[in-house]
């Protein structure tokens, strides 16, 4: 009885221990989420009730702040308005443009690994301050794209001082950054068995039946990602809207993204406690279109089952 008693004690010593290390690995991301992303929510969820400008402690209002922006706020409309053109344009046409890509570097190019890395590159710096002003010198009155328009006789427009043209550049800068969903196209396409296209060219499907009848098919769980993903990344676009608009959304909110509205309420108005409520309207509508689009895939989306 003694010994199995030592030897229960021992067995339980060693589980404590076992799980106090993999507790203890974890406690750098658990602090980085309650103080870093939980925490902030809540407050967020809290200042969004309350009248508050920093200067004075919050005052609670109940659900006004939500009841003026959903009811009485042209702004919010604008931005609304703005950033669903923006994903409505952006992100097809980055699929389209990473699905094309990834298709070409699955033919067996020699040097792959480059052409990966050169077509991704984008991706790591587009986000960046650095490429949005570039973007926005290019785009200038002056600018690169202007001056090659004028050299071959075409007398373009004013780029980002145009209403009617300045959401196109960003548009057109969200669509150069397709290298993201076009590393995780190529490897869906890796993953689809080479004999499934051998027995179709063996019964006579053409390239085109191929793609429609195999590779689509089999591409829908990576489609799927990419669509959730990038959806979610433009609905946050900022920093080119910010930059390229020098933070006003101009011309004539033309650029006025929703996040950017955000930023204005909160740090050129010092409205928080509006901007909380923008902040926590724009996560339900996230989570909206993630409920929906998950519910949506059983009738697309195609597994190996």
């Amino acid at each position: 009885m003694a010994e199995s008693a030592i030897s229960n004690g021992l067995e339980q010593s060693r589980r404590w221990s076992n799980e106090i290390s993999g507790y203890s690995l974890l406690l750098i991301w658990l602090v980085g989420f309650f103080v870093f992303t939980l925490g902030p929510t809540l407050a967020s969820v809290y200042l969004s009730f309350t009248d508050y400008d920093l200067a004075r402690p919050p005052l609670w209002v109940g659900a006004e702040n939500y009841v003026r922006i959903l009811t009485d706020d042209p702004k919010f409309r604008d931005a609304m308005h703005v950033t669903l053109i923006y994903v409505l344009f952006s992100v097809p046409l980055k699929l389209l443009m990473a699905l094309a890509v990834a298709m070409a570097l699955n033919k067996g190019l020699a040097g792959l690994p480059l052409y990966r890395a050169i077509f991704y590159l984008p991706s790591l710096l587009g986000g960046s301050v650095a490429i949005a002003i570039l973007w926005r010198q290019f785009f200038s009155t002056d600018g690169l794209v202007t001056y090659l328009m004028r050299f071959v006789g075409y007398d373009g427009p004013g780029w980002i001082t145009t209403p009617d043209h300045a959401l196109d550049t960003l548009i057109v800068l969200s669509v150069w950054q397709f290298g993201s969903p076009m590393i995780v196209f190529l490897a869906g396409l890796r993953q689809i068995p080479r004999d499934m296209y051998e027995a179709a060219s063996i019964d006579g499907a053409s390239k085109i039946r191929q793609f429609f009848k195999i590779t689509l098919p089999l591409l829908t769980p990576v489609i799927f990602f990419n669509v959730v993903i990038q959806t979610i990344d433009a609905l946050k676009a900022f920093t080119p809207a910010f930059i390229v608009s020098h933070g006003t959304g101009g011309p004539v909110d033309s650029t006025l993204f929703y996040t950017l509205y955000l930023y204005q309420e909160a740090f050129s108005f010092l409205r928080m406690g509006n901007a909380s409520a923008l902040a926590v309207i724009l996560l339900v509508i996230i989570a909206v279109f993630t409920a929906i689009a998950f519910a949506s895939s059983k009738l697309w989306v195609h597994y190996d089952d």
